[in-house]
């Protein structure tokens, strides 16, 4: 079976292909820092599942839905605040350190953050929508190879309206594995950037973080500089989050 690997690097990208959708591919969806990395370890925690949300008004909106559900996110990388939300406070962050088994088990999160559900609800129309992170990369690998999937669209989150570097080193990570395994025979020039950025950092990849906009944000922060450490943990977890067509993402 061969696999077609195309990556949207940036905001306005996966964005544009919102209007015109997503029939036929898998969207694999990337928000290293962090809230892609948050979902697989939350789910890898015991949350019963994310349920995605681009607005906050639409985060506290779903809460009425949702009464037990837990609210988390970010707004400049800081847990959303009453303030900002009209009243209602965050239970949790954007740290994946904060998504505990004792705190996330058999629970539903509502997120919203900056980036990255965004990009989940903009790729809402695939065939399949996969959350990956550094945490599940091979997971992922394998979750694509074991069902034949042709077209795949790597989906990188970004920071604000631009790309980042990040996101870019995990989607060209994923592609090396892909290719290694025999499984992709075609990659787009997007997905040749992608893989070649990440061959370039492959043996320093804090390193390259130090080069990110984001990542040096939060490593500037001494609060929030374990977390990128955390989010380049190679394959922690060997399991993938899938969005439902109910919006909401679970274990697969």
């Amino acid at each position: 079976m061969s696999m077609t690997i195309e990556a949207l690097l940036t905001p306005a990208e996966y964005q544009a292909r919102r209007a015109t959708g997503f029939a036929g591919e898998v969207c694999v969806v990337f928000d290293v820092l962090r809230a892609t990395s948050v979902i697989v370890t939350g789910l890898a925690q015991g949350a019963k599942g994310f349920i995605p949300a681009e607005e906050i008004s639409g985060a506290v909106a779903l809460r009425a839905k949702h009464p037990g559900a837990l609210l988390a996110g970010e707004r400049g990388g800081l847990r959303i605040n009453a303030k900002q939300s009209g009243g209602v406070e965050f239970d949790l962050g954007n740290s994946p350190l904060e998504f505990t088994a004792s705190r996330v088990a058999d629970k539903f999160i509502i997120c919203t953050t900056t980036n990255g559900t965004r990009a989940l609800r903009a790729c809402e129309t695939a065939e399949a929508l996969v959350v990956s992170s550094f945490l599940n990369l091979s997971a992922t690998a394998l979750w694509l190879q074991s069902r034949g999937v042709e077209r795949v669209a790597l989906v990188c989150a970004g920071t604000g309206e631009a790309a980042s570097l990040e996101d870019i080193l995990c989607a060209g990570a994923l592609c090396d594995l892909l290719l290694k395994s025999g499984q992709a025979n075609m990659l787009q020039d997007s997905a040749e950037v992608a893989i070649r950025v990440f061959q370039s950092a492959q043996d320093d990849l804090l390193g390259a973080m130090r080069h990110a906009s984001n990542a040096r944000r939060l490593l500037e922060n001494p609060k929030l500089q374990d977390d990128v450490e955390f989010c380049l943990r190679l394959d922690a977890f060997g399991m993938v989050g899938l969005m439902g067509r109910d919006g909401i993402v679970r274990p697969a």
